[in-house]
Order: structure tokens, then C-alpha cells, then sequence
């Protein structure tokens, strides 16, 4: 799943869940936005489980604190986090601080990582994040406007486009804890037994990784707007994908018009599971073999072109500072 999950004893039903998380970029736009993303995404990949988060640990890295600039970064991102806290009752029961890493006057992006624990009353129950099933409809759960729109310090900025300005995706608390109290409802249940949280990449990314991890594709419909881009790479916080099998449709409907909070829980359905190609709306369809050769392909063929580079006698640590 999207967390660790182990059960307690061997012939016990109950699990704890773990996740580590954090962004550094977005914490490097805005301190006190990235806080509260990373205790949401700790949050959110518990809950992606069906387990109950119950608290969590922080790990303060940054740079120099004697430089205004680094201090600051420090004050928001426990603003932040605080607030997160509160919000999600996700409480801070210990951490440690690591301060003054940097590298010839050059501190690293400010990272403040949260490591939670939640509990899980029957492992059987675990949600993962593979497509078990052809035909199950695919629904994205929490997004206010259906989809994304929130390009800005994404990955695909960076990485296609090597561009890292503009704020972070905004972390809306109230809605992030009426989304994850439903997805923990659906898992309990057994309306879906398939949950996966988006966050880096996006839809698409997080669909690709469903895929792999079950070995069956899926079809997914236009995306809304002029342009897809920003709907299946936008990375707006707060949202999950399920797959749920059509015999539970109407049970899906029943629990959703009945949550207290359902004016605040975006659910649209935006595809169907099988086949063995991802097809994002109207572009080429990618086969799930291609997928996987590029994800596990990627490494091997990275190493082999570094051993092919003659290094050099000595190395300047100052030149790979910056070193991607």
C-alpha cells in the first residue's frame, strides 16, 4: 500500500501502518504550505491504507539558523506543521532537529520529514494500491474542481521543463480530513479494497504506478479543460484514487450521499480497469510492459552510462554541490 503495514502479532488482526514524508521544494517555496503538505501526505498514505493515523514524529533538517533566510524557512515549517497537526488531530509525539547542513556555504532545501503511525483493526481489510480486477470503475475522491490544475513546483515542471518557480500546491486541512475520514470508510466497508493517493506526477503518475503494481491497464476519460496537461500532472493536494467493482456501485452512492461532510467530497468516476495499456484520454495509449521497462530500466542504464564516463583522479566537492 502506500504505507508500511505490519501486523502486530501472527495470529492477531491488527496492523500499524508507517509512512515517512516530506517535499522539500515545495517546503523551499513556501515554509509554511510545505509543512503542512508533508504532515498531510504522512496522513494521507496511512489512511490510503484504511488505517487510522494516530500520531507522528518530525525530523527538522535544515541549514545554517544564523542566517535570517534559514530561520525563517525553519519558523514556517513548524507553523505549518503545527497547524497540520491541530487540523488532522495528528499529533507531534517526539523528533529530532538537524540543523547547519550545508555544503561550501550552500544549506539543502529546507526538509522537514514527518514519520507517522496509524492503527489498522483487521490487516485482511488493508487496501493497496494495485488494480486487482479488470471492469472496476476508477473514481478520483477530493478534488474540488474534479481534476488538477496545479503545475507550479511539480515534477513535471522540473523535470521536462526545468523550471522550479511559483507557490506550492495549497493544503486545504478541513477538506483533507473530510476526504481521508471517507476513504477510511470505504476500506472498512469493503466498498474498495484499491486506494492510491496522488501526489508526485499527479494522476497520471499515480495511475501508471496502480498499473504496474497489478499488471493491468486501464482507460481513463478526457480530462476536462483545454488542456490535459495540467489535469493529469497538477499536483492539488488532497486527493486518492480507488477502483471499486461495479456490484458495489450503489453501496458507493449510498455512503457517499449519506456523509455528513459529502458537500465537501468531490467523487467522479474517470474510468475502467483492464487491458494491458494506460490510456489517458485522447492521447497514445502506453502498454504496461513499456511502463515497467522505463521504471525499472531507468537505473541500470543510468549506471552503465556513468561507467562509461572516465571519472577523475580527484574529486571537487564544491562542483558536485549541485549535482542532479
Amino acid at each position: 500500500g502506500d504505507a508500511g503495514v505490519i501486523r502486530l502479532s501472527p495470529r492477531g488482526k491488527k496492523a500499524l501502518a508507517f509512512s515517512s514524508d516530506v517535499t522539500p521544494r515545495y517546503c523551499e517555496a513556501d515554509p509554511v504550505e510545505g509543512g503542512k503538505q508533508a504532515v498531510a501526505e504522512c496522513w494521507r498514505n496511512i489512511t490510503a491504507t484504511g488505517a487510522a493515523p494516530l500520531a507522528c514524529s518530525d525530523n527538522l533538517n535544515f541549514g545554517n539558523p544564523e542566517k535570517p533566510r534559514i530561520m525563517g524557512q525553519l519558523v514556517g515549517a513548524i507553523r505549518g506543521i503545527g497547524a497540520a497537526c491541530r487540523a488532522l488531530n495528528f499529533p507531534i509525539v517526539s523528533g529530532n532537529v538537524s540543523l547547519y547542513n550545508e555544503t561550501n556555504g550552500v544549506g539543502i532545501p529546507p526538509t522537514p520529514t514527518i514519520a507517522g503511525v496509524g492503527l489498522l483493526d483487521d490487516c485482511q481489510t488493508m487496501a493497496r494500491i494495485a488494480f486487482s480486477k479488470p471492469g472496476h470503475a476508477i473514481f478520483l475522491v477530493g478534488a474540488p474542481d474534479n481534476w488538477g490544475t496545479h503545475l507550479s513546483c511539480s515534477r513535471y515542471a522540473h523535470i521536462l521543463h526545468d523550471r522550479n518557480e511559483g507557490p506550492p500546491p495549497p493544503v486545504d486541512l478541513e477538506r483533507e480530513r473530510a476526504n481521508g475520514t471517507f476513504i477510511r470508510q470505504l476500506v472498512a466497508t469493503g466498498i474498495t479494497r484499491t486506494v492510491h493517493d496522488c501526489s508526485d506526477g499527479g494522476i497520471a503518475i499515480a495511475l501508471a504506478e496502480m498499473c504496474l503494481a497489478g499488471n493491468m491497464g486501464a482507460t481513463i476519460a478526457s480530462a476536462p479543460g483545454e488542456q490535459d496537461t495540467p489535469s493529469l500532472f497538477g499536483e492539488d493536494q488532497g486527493r486518492y484514487l480507488i477502483a471499486v467493482d461495479p456490484n458495489n456501485l450503489d453501496r458507493l452512492a449510498q455512503l457517499h450521499g449519506t456523509t455528513q461532510t459529502c458537500e465537501k467530497i468531490s467523487l467522479t468516476r474517470i474510468g475502467t480497469s483492464g487491458g494491458q495499456t494506460l490510456k489517458l484520454g485522447n492521447a497514445r495509449a502506453i502498454s504496461v510492459e513499456q511502463m515497467r521497462a522505463a521504471h525499472e530500466g531507468w537505473f541500470p542504464r543510468f549506471m552503465d552510462n556513468r561507467a562509461e564516463t572516465e571519472p577523475p583522479e580527484k574529486t571537487d566537492l564544491g562542483k558536485l554541490n549541485g549535482y542532479k
